[in-house]
Formats: structure tokens, C-alpha cells, sequence
């Protein structure tokens, strides 16, 4: 039976569309304390987070038009107090929090957060004072990261053409914002990539400004990859973010920290004035010095001159020697020629004929007795050596085993010509080179029968080590090797 109930029927639409103006109704606008956990940043530029306390939990969300205008970027931990309204999201039966503005709860929140992301880098090594850099004495080209239509970078420029006027290069950023670390960071990267040929020329110091500002406004040089990047610069890196009061974890990471942006202008140049004048009171202290050394060593050179004798004096012993000697060289070459006529007059009494003569006769008669010396000594060790050899021939003669062949014996040769030693290397049917008295012969090894019992008369073999055998008359009834003809010398071998 169909259900006759007066109560309406709404469909699912209409029960979440009322719920939704219920619910937009009665909270159209308030104000959330609680902290931030869950913060997810899509690409599509909105930011979905959740706002929580000790016992519940409510989804956020900021749409991107509203999430360009945070002072402060939403992070996981961060006390905030959300400003917006509750709604509902149909689709999936959820209320939610849509949030025009948030600021931290407090100082002290943002304070806290401070500190732990100091403490985090901290003890990564981004303070680390043994990585500070040395600013350069005379930079070429300034490079400054900041805003271009603030009064920092006026001040700066000011600053610049007042001490040294030289080549500045502005990387224009945010100061302040949600963007505003991630462009500082992609200034600092940016000015390090660049090629030092290039058309834009590289900076050799960088300047990182920023004016004075709340914590919030500041907060955007505290954020973490900013700080990585001017920690990793190779270029020197001044941070000038604030009044002298004020400091940021950018200048922490920075190699040097200026109180203001004017202050970080006077580090990086120095005053071209007092350079000049410093270089003019050098170059005059130079001058000075340098004649007053000449005056010195001429001075010196004048007393040198006055303490040397005249020339005339500094010759004349010279002269005085020479006329001494001139005066000796006729009577010493004199004299000298005189030495040398005695010794050629006494070496030409050694060279008379009478004298070669005899020379020679003595010297004849020693080369015949020498040669007839060597010739006997010739003659005897031939016949020592002719006698030795004869024994040696005697000795081999009487050890070869052709002299054993000649009394009756045999040497038993393989195909290959190896001797064989015993019998029993011998297999049935093998070729068998015999070599004995009166030639080479050729068999082959027969059946060998078995024996019956040895007697005194049987045949028996004596084997060397050089298998030689010695053969007696065989039995007639056994017959030991089946002898194979071969034609060798017009004669055929046999085994017996």
C-alpha cells in the first residue's frame, strides 16, 4: 500500500542547497583562532589547509585572488586567526571555511616560528661563519636585489655616485608578499648564473634590501629558500633587510649584515675621494723617498770616487814590471836557444851510423832466438794434444756399445729407433729394428708361447740399461719372434 504521508520530498540537491544558506546565513562572517596543519598549494594557486585546536578540526580554504594578498604565507605549526565565512561543499557533504585574510596569533607565533627555522638551517651549516666571504676591495659591478620603484634602491644609487660611481645592475623583486622570498631567491641564483663574458656583466658583490617593516612585512627574507640561496652564493652577498633593529635569517646567511641599505652601499665601494688622495700622497711619498735614496747613493759614490788613487799611479808599478821584463827577454831567449842546441848536439851522437848498427845486429839475433823458442814450444804442445786425443779415442772406442755388438750381441730399436730395454715392452706384432753384427735387420715380434719349466739349457736374455741383448742357441720346439722379410742392401733379417 503506497505511503499516504503528507510530509514533502526534497531532493538531495535541495536538502544541500538549504543547508548551504543556512549554514552561509548564520556564519557569514567570523574570526577563527586555531593552528595551521594540514597546508596544500596546488598549482592552480588556491591554498587548502585545516585549522585545528585540542578536539575538532576545520577545513580552509584561501582562493588565489585572496592567497597573492597574505602578509604571511600559511605554514604547518603557524597560530593564526582566519578571517571569512562557513560554508558547505555539496559535492561531498563537507562544510568548510572560506578565508578572505589570516594573520598570525601574535608576535609570539610568528617568534617561534622563527626560531625553530633558525635552529633547523642552523644546524645545516647556512651560519656557519668560517663560509663568509671576503667583500671585494674594488668591485666592478654592483649587483642589487630589491624593489626598483622603492626609495632603497635611490638611496642606494646615491649612496654609490657619491663614494665611486660604477656599474650597478638591479635584479628587480617583491619586497614584501607571498612571492617575495622566492623571488629574492631566484635574484641571487640568477645573478650567479650569469657568464662573466655575457652581455649583462656579472656583479662582484651582491646587495640584498629591503626598508624597515613589521615582522610580517619582513617575512618574506625569512623564508627558507631565500636563505638557501644566499648561502650558496659564490658571488659576496651584503643583506641590508630593515632598520638596525630589525634582523631576518637572510642576514645570517649573508657574508656580511649592513644596518640599513645606505650602510651595505658604504661597504661594498669605497670613497674614490680619499682613494685619490691617499694614491696622491703615496705617489709624493714615493718621490720623495726615491730621491732622497739617489741623493744618498750619489753622496756615497763621490766618497768611493775621492778615496781611489789617480790613474797614472794605479799604472805605474805595472809599467815599472813590464820595462824589467822586457829587459830580461833577450838574455833568456839567448840562453834558452843555447840549452836547446847541447841536448839536439848530445841526441846526434846517439844517432851514428856505427851505433844502428849494432843496434840492429843485437836486435836481429834476439828475434831469431824468440822465433826459435816458439816454434819448439809449438811443436810440443801439438804433441800433447795429439797424445791426449788418442786416449780419449781409445777410451770411447773400447766403452761404445759396437764393440759388445761385434762379440754377438744386439740392440733392440722401436719404429722411432728408441731402444728397447726389456722384454716384456714388447707387444705382438711390433716392428723391430735389430741391429747387430753385420748390418740393420727388420722383424716383427711373434707369439711368444708360455714356457715350461726353465732348465739350465733354456734360452735367456740379458738386458742393459742401453738394451743390448745377448742371444744363445734357442729351443728347437719354441719359436719366440715371427721373423718379417724386407729387402735392405739386396739382404734379408732374421732373429736368429
Amino acid at each position: 500500500m503506497a505511503d499516504q504521508s503528507n510530509v514533502a520530498e526534497f531532493s538531495v540537491s535541495e536538502v544541500s542547497n538549504a543547508i548551504k544558506r543556512t549554514v552561509e546565513d548564520a556564519f557569514d562572517y567570523v574570526r577563527v583562532r586555531g593552528e595551521l596543519g594540514r597546508v596544500s598549494k596546488p598549482g592552480s594557486g588556491h591554498i587548502y589547509l585545516d585549522l585545528k585546536d585540542d578536539r575538532s578540526v576545520l577545513a580552509g580554504v584561501i582562493w588565489r585572488g585572496n592567497a597573492s594578498r597574505l602578509k604571511v604565507q600559511p605554514e604547518q605549526g603557524l597560530e593564526v586567526i582566519a578571517t571569512g565565512k562557513i560554508t558547505t561543499f555539496p559535492g561531498q557533504s563537507k562544510y568548510q571555511m572560506v578565508i578572505e585574510s589570516m594573520e598570525p596569533a601574535g608576535a609570539g607565533a610568528l617568534m617561534a616560528l622563527l626560531e625553530e627555522r633558525k635552529k633547523k638551517l642552523g644546524a645545516e651549516g647556512l651560519f656557519d661563519p668560517a663560509a663568509k666571504k671576503q667583500l671585494p676591495r674594488m668591485p666592478r659591478v654592483v649587483g642589487v636585489v630589491t624593489s626598483p620603484t622603492g626609495a632603497v634602491i635611490r638611496d642606494i644609487l646615491h649612496r654609490i655616485t657619491d663614494r665611486f660611481p660604477l656599474h650597478v645592475v638591479v635584479w628587480p623583486v617583491r619586497v614584501q608578499g607571498e612571492t617575495c622570498g622566492a623571488e629574492v631567491a631566484n635574484g641571487i641564483r640568477g645573478f650567479n648564473a650569469l657568464p662573466k663574458t655575457g652581455p649583462i656583466p656579472k656583479p662582484d658583490v651582491l646587495i640584498v634590501a629591503r626598508g624597515g617593516g613589521s615582522l610580517e612585512d619582513l617575512w618574506g627574507f625569512n623564508d627558507e629558500e631565500a636563505v638557501r640561496a644566499a648561502a650558496a652564493s659564490d658571488i659576496p652577498l651584503v643583506s641590508a633587510v630593515g632598520h638596525e633593529t630589525d634582523w631576518t635569517l637572510i642576514d645570517l646567511a649573508a657574508d656580511m649584515r649592513a644596518p640599513t641599505p645606505t650602510g651595505a652601499a658604504e661597504f661594498v665601494v669605497p670613497v674614490k675621494a680619499e682613494l685619490v688622495a691617499l694614491t696622491d700622497d703615496l705617489s709624493r711619498r714615493l718621490s720623495t723617498g726615491l730621491l732622497r735614496f739617489l741623493q744618498g747613493r750619489k753622496t756615497e759614490l763621490r766618497a768611493a770616487a775621492a778615496s781611489l788613487p789617480a790613474p797614472r799611479d794605479l799604472l805605474a808599478l805595472p809599467r815599472q814590471r813590464f820595462d824589467m821584463s822586457a829587459g830580461r827577454l833577450e838574455y833568456g831567449l839567448r840562453m834558452n836557444t843555447q840549452s836547446h842546441r847541447t841536448k839536439l848536439t848530445t841526441a846526434a851522437r846517439g844517432l851514428s851510423p856505427i851505433t844502428l848498427s849494432r843496434q840492429m845486429a843485437f836486435s836481429k839475433e834476439r828475434l831469431e832466438s824468440m822465433r826459435n823458442r816458439k816454434q819448439q814450444a809449438y811443436t810440443n804442445h801439438i804433441r800433447r794434444q795429439r797424445m791426449q786425443l788418442d786416449s780419449v779415442s781409445q777410451l770411447l772406442s773400447s766403452l761404445s756399445y759396437k764393440r759388445v755388438i761385434e762379440r754377438g750381441y744386439a740392440v733392440v730399436r722401436d719404429d722411432e729407433m728408441a731402444p728397447i730395454g726389456h722384454a716384456s715392452a714388447i707387444s705382438q706384432g711390433q716392428t723391430l729394428h735389430l741391429e747387430m753384427k753385420g748390418g740393420t735387420v727388420v722383424a716383427t715380434a711373434g707369439d711368444t708361447p708360455v714356457p715350461a719349466e726353465p732348465t739350465p739349457t733354456e734360452t735367456r736374455a740379458e738386458t742393459s740399461s742401453s738394451g743390448l741383448q745377448e742371444t744363445a742357441e734357442p729351443p728347437a720346439k719354441k719359436k719366440a719372434v715371427r721373423t718379417k722379410k724386407k729387402t735392405q742392401n739386396d739382404a734379408q733379417g732374421s732373429l736368429f
